[in-house]
């Protein structure tokens, strides 16, 4: 079999996409290359100078890069929604490719401005929202494509339905799971409702296996823990694959013809290697599970999906 590479990605001119998370690791290339292919591209990001440096740097290695920053914040749903209100006038009415990618991992423990525990609400419930948001111009797209950016860490846990928001205690890298099998829950559950509503729409999955980038040492930073900082920059070199490797999932589920939809992507050896079908757990393709958390994560954040197309 060919292994899939970024030469494969077809003629993106005249699509659109928005990449979350797109200042830097897998998000930047991800948006890089979907730019260099010809898609109009935006980068949703929290921080804005960050987000501005990152489009420089796009557009120097790009020059013919049609791209533009927006700020996005997912541990806000204000934010969420003001993006998502301001993408009016992008591209009109379409929208051809949401790349859920933005996320936190392992952080200590955390609130969200909504008062949600900062990983499922950051991870899940931000991009949760936002897809909702954006419906609309997916619906009226066609070929459109949502690509949502989990984990092989989605194996340490199962959501708990009963304690979406860890209130009954809090162990970081368990919540960093159930953020991720969210994640995977989300895309069965989408990919179910739009098939149910007769909707072309494709609802991917894809994770990056272990790459070289500034997600693992985010959470010890936070607390100042400098020599664990050291240590996993370490790991990351030695262990980790280049962030141009680890976006390879996603732009294959995003851009690959002949997708199906739920799914899911990542490194044949599952940290680094070339992209194939990745496995995953039992519980991610649950269909009872996944419309329990569809309905608590519509209560949560007040954005209910509407198939028809109307935005709520």
């Amino acid at each position: 079999m060919t292994r899939w590479t970024t030469s494969h990605i077809p003629d993106q001119t005249g699509r659109s996409a928005v990449v979350t998370g797109a200042n830097s690791g897998i998000g930047y290339i991800t948006a890089r290359e979907l730019a260099r292919r010809g898609a109009r591209t935006v980068l949703a990001c929290r921080n804005e100078a960050r987000g501005h440096a990152a489009l420089a740097r796009l557009r120097s290695e790009v020059p013919a890069a049609e791209a533009e920053f927006r700020q996005l914040d997912l541990a806000d749903l204000a934010s969420v929604r003001a993006f998502a209100a301001g993408l009016d006038d992008f591209d009109g009415d379409r929208l051809d490719l949401l790349v859920n990618n933005a996320g936190v991992m392992a952080l200590p423990h955390r609130r969200t401005a909504d008062g949600f525990e900062m990983q499922f609400g950051t991870n899940h419930l931000g991009h949760f929202a936002l897809t909702g948001l954006l419906l609309p111009k997916l619906l009226a797209t066609p070929g459109a494509r949502v690509v949502t950016v989990s984990s092989g860490f989605h194996m340490l846990s199962n959501v708990d339905l009963d304690d979406l928001n860890s209130e009954r205690g809090y162990r970081r890298w368990i919540a960093y799971g159930r953020s991720k099998s969210a994640n995977l829950l989300f895309v069965h559950e989408l990919s179910r409702r739009l098939a149910r509503a007769g909707s072309q729409v494709l609802a991917v999955a894809a994770h990056p296996g272990y790459a070289d980038t500034n997600l693992q040492t985010a959470g010890v930073r936070m607390e100042g823990r400098t020599g664990a900082e050291r240590v996993v920059a370490l790991a990351n070199r030695i262990v980790g694959q280049p962030a141009e490797s680890g976006a390879l999932p996603t732009l294959c589920a995003a851009t690959a013809p002949h997708m199906k939809s739920d799914a899911f992507l990542g490194p044949r050896t599952g940290l680094r290697g070339a992209t194939a079908p990745s496995p995953r757990a039992p519980w991610t393709r649950n269909d009872e599970t996944s419309a329990r958390l569809w309905e608590a994560s519509e209560e949560l954040t007040g954005v209910r999906y509407d198939f028809g197309g109307a935005a709520r």
